[in-house]
């Protein structure tokens, strides 16, 4: 065996004895109820998950959390319905395809009107990423 196949078996060894020392969890517990009993208790959790309900009312103020609090990625629900919905109801893809191309062909004339429309376009388009970051739970970044 040579030397380096020998200090392989070394750190593969290693390794495993790592593995071994890693605190074990429990298996996870099943438990099945009734149809009535699961519309209850999913009644009674509301947004909750069930795990975490079901923890709660075995074991009150005790309970471990397993997540720390905040961690959803909605922070606003309500910004981030008006940002779908404006998403929605705009055909926003579309129209910046349709720019895009013009402005390829030559076939766009810049006017001022013209350039007012794209720069209130791109407002809006800002005041659309700055709503999602804030559902999101982020700090819009004031600027471009």
């Amino acid at each position: 065996m040579s030397t380096l196949d020998h200090n392989f078996n070394n750190i593969a060894s290693k390794s495993e004895k790592s593995k071994s020392d890693a605190p074990k969890y429990p298996p996870p517990f099943s438990i099945r109820f009734t149809f009535e009993e699961r519309a209850r208790l999913d009644a009674d959790r509301g947004r909750k998950p069930v795990a975490v309900h079901i923890r709660e009312k075995l074991f009150g103020d005790e309970v471990t959390p397993r997540k720390r609090p905040g961690n959803s990625p909605v922070k606003d629900a309500e910004a981030l319905g008006r940002v779908l919905g404006a998403l929605g109801a705009s055909r926003l893809s579309s129209n910046l395809n349709q720019l895009a191309k013009a402005v390829n062909t030559g076939s766009l004339p810049v006017s001022p009107e013209t350039e007012a429309d794209l720069i209130k376009a791109c407002r809006e388009v800002q005041a659309l990423r700055a709503d999602l970051l804030r559902a999101l739970g982020k700090m819009p970044r004031n600027g471009p």
